[in-house]
C-alpha cells in the first residue's frame, strides 16, 4: 500500500498532532509501507489527510479530490481534530463539514468529537473513533506515589497559549500559590505572561517532559473544548491524579472515564475543593502506546484499502 500524508514530522516540542504524525511515519518505515507527501505519484493508494489545508510544500483537500477524481480506487481519510469551539473561531466547522462529502473515512480523535460534528450534520457515513497514543517511555514510568516535598505539587503543560487552553484556571492556580503556602504550581509551556506565582519552564518534549511531570502531585487541565488532548493522555499514562474543566469536551471522556464526574471541576470553587480535600487517586483510563494507536490505525486503514 502506497500512503501520502500531508504533513511531515517536526523535531522538537510542537502539539498532539506533530506526535501524531511522527508515530504515523515511524510505523509505516517499520512496516515497510511507502509512505509520500506529495501527490505528484502515480498509484497512491491511500490519502491520509491531517489537515483539509496544506502547509508550506503540503496538499490539501481539494488536491486530494482532484487526485482521487482521476484514480477513483485511491480511499480518501480525514483525522478530524479541530473544531470552531476550541479557539473560538468561525470557519473551521463549515469547511470540515464541506469535507465531509468528499471523503470516504473519517478518523475522529474522540467520542465527543463524532458527536460534536454528528450534531451538525457530518456527511461521511463512514466512521470510526481513534483516541491518540503516548510515548511508550511514558507508561514504564508511570507512578504510583505523592512526591516528597511538603507542598502539594500542581502541574499543566500546553505547547499552545491560547486562551481557551484554560488560562482563566492557570490564573487562578497562581493566585491559590500566592495565597496558600501548602500548594506550588508548575506551568510547562508557552504561557501569557500573567503569572506571578507559578513557576514557569519552556515547552518540553519526550522523556524530558516526563521526568518533570512526574516531580509534581497532581494535574490540572483548564482546557475547553478540546477534541482530543495530548496533554490529558500524557498525565494520565504517567499516573497523575488528572482533572479537568466540565467544558472540557475529549479531556472529560479520558480522565474522568468511568468516574462519573469525581475528577471534573466547574469553577474556581469547586476545583479549591477537589485539590485541598480529594484523595487524589488515580484516574482509571491509561492510555496505550503510539505503537498500539498506530496498529489500531493501520487496521482501519488496511481494511478501507482491501474493501
Amino acid at each position: 500500500m502506497k500512503i501520502a500524508i500531508n504533513r511531515s514530522p517536526r523535531p522538537g516540542p510542537w502539539g498532539g498532532g506533530n506526535h501524531f504524525v511522527k508515530g504515523f511515519f515511524d510505523f509505516c518505515n517499520l512496516n515497510s509501507i511507502e509512505i509520500v507527501t506529495n501527490l505528484g505519484h502515480t498509484n497512491i493508494d491511500l490519502i491520509f489527510l491531517m489537515d483539509p489545508r496544506s502547509d508550506s510544500g503540503g496538499f490539501n483537500i481539494n488536491d486530494a479530490s482532484q487526485y482521487k477524481l482521476h484514480n477513483p480506487n485511491c480511499k480518501l481519510v480525514q483525522r478530524i481534530n479541530e473544531c470552531d469551539a476550541r479557539k473560538n473561531t468561525e470557519h473551521m466547522d463549515i469547511m470540515l463539514l464541506q469535507c465531509s462529502q468528499m471523503i470516504d473515512h473519517t478518523i475522529f480523535v474522540s467520542k465527543w468529537m463524532e458527536e460534536y460534528f454528528g450534531a451538525k450534520g457530518w456527511a461521511c457515513p463512514s466512521t470510526s473513533v481513534q483516541h491518540n497514543g503516548v510515548n511508550s517511555a511514558y507508561l514504564k514510568l508511570r507512578k504510583n506515589t505523592k512526591s516528597n516535598s511538603d507542598k502539594l505539587k500542581i502541574v499543566t503543560h500546553h505547547w499552545s497559549n491560547n486562551i481557551l487552553k484554560g488560562f482563566d484556571v492557570y490564573d487562578f492556580l497562581d493566585y491559590l500559590a500566592g495565597k496558600r503556602d501548602d500548594i506550588e504550581f508548575t506551568y510547562v509551556g508557552r504561557h501569557r505572561n500573567s503569572f506571578k506565582n507559578t513557576h514557569c519552564i519552556s515547552p518540553l518534549s519526550g522523556i524530558e517532559l516526563a521526568h518533570e511531570l512526574l516531580k509534581h502531585d497532581i494535574y490540572v487541565s483548564g482546557s475547553r473544548f478540546d477534541p482530543g488532548p495530548n496533554h490529558i493522555l500524557e498525565s494520565l499514562a504517567l499516573g497523575l491524579p488528572t482533572y479537568v474543566h466540565a467544558e472540557g469536551g475529549g479531556a472529560i471522556e479520558f480522565a474522568d472515564a468511568g468516574l462519573k464526574q469525581s475528577k471534573v471541576f466547574g469553577g474556581f470553587t469547586e476545583l479549591e475543593e477537589l485539590i485541598l480535600n480529594d484523595s487524589h487517586f488515580q484516574n482509571l483510563y491509561v492510555p496505550i502506546s503510539w505503537e498500539e494507536c498506530m496498529t489500531q490505525l493501520f487496521s482501519t486503514l488496511n481494511e478501507l484499502y482491501q474493501n
